[in-house]
C-alpha cells in the first residue's frame, strides 16, 4: 500500500504504483483543480507540490509520492486567498484560466524558495508552464508584486 497526504489528509493507493499522480488526484480523489494538459510533463497544467517542490503530476507516479505531502491548488489556501491567488486576481492574470492552477502552483513554489526573484529567476522557474492565452506579462507582474525587496 502506498501512503501519502494530499492537502493534509491521509491517502493510500493499493495496486499499481505507476499510476500517475494526476489521475489519482482527479479520478480517485475527485480533486479536479489540477488539470490535464499534455500528459508528458511539458506544459505545467498539472503542477502540484510534492514536499513543497513543484512537480508535474502527469509524469509523477503515486509511488513517487510515498510518504510525502502533496499539495494541490485546492489545498494551497483554505479560502483561495493565498498571496499568489490574490496577486493573480489583482493583476487580472487569467483569461481562459485552464493553465492557471499549474501557473499558481509553480509561482508559489518559486516564491517559497526564492522570496526575492528577479525577472531572470521568474522566467527560468515559469518557463515550463505554458499559457495559450499569452498572459505571461501579467503572470510576471503578479510574481514581481509579491517579491520581497532585495536586501
Amino acid at each position: 500500500m502506498i501512503k501519502f497526504t494530499v492537502n493534509g489528509e491521509a491517502h493510500s493507493v493499493e495496486g499499481d504504483g505507476t499510476l500517475p499522480l494526476l489521475w489519482y488526484l482527479r479520478d480517485i480523489a475527485g480533486m479536479t483543480g489540477t488539470k490535464y494538459g499534455c500528459g508528458a510533463g511539458l506544459c505545467g497544467a498539472c503542477t502540484v507540490h510534492l514536499d513543497g517542490e513543484a512537480v508535474r503530476s502527469c509524469v509523477t507516479s503515486v509511488a513517487a509520492a510515498e510518504g510525502k505531502a502533496v499539495t494541490t491548488i485546492e489545498g494551497l489556501a483554505e479560502n483561495a486567498d493565498h498571496p499568489v491567488q490574490q496577486a493573480w486576481a489583482k493583476h487580472q492574470v487569467p483569461q481562459c484560466g485552464y493553465c492557471q492552477p499549474g501557473q499558481i502552483m509553480q509561482a508559489a513554489a518559486l516564491l517559497a524558495k526564492t522570496p526575492s526573484p528577479d525577472t531572470d529567476a521568474i522566467d527560468g522557474a515559469m518557463a515550463g508552464n505554458l499559457c495559450r492565452c499569452g498572459t505571461y506579462p501579467r503572470i510576471k507582474a503578479a510574481i514581481l508584486d509579491l517579491a520581497e525587496p532585495a536586501s
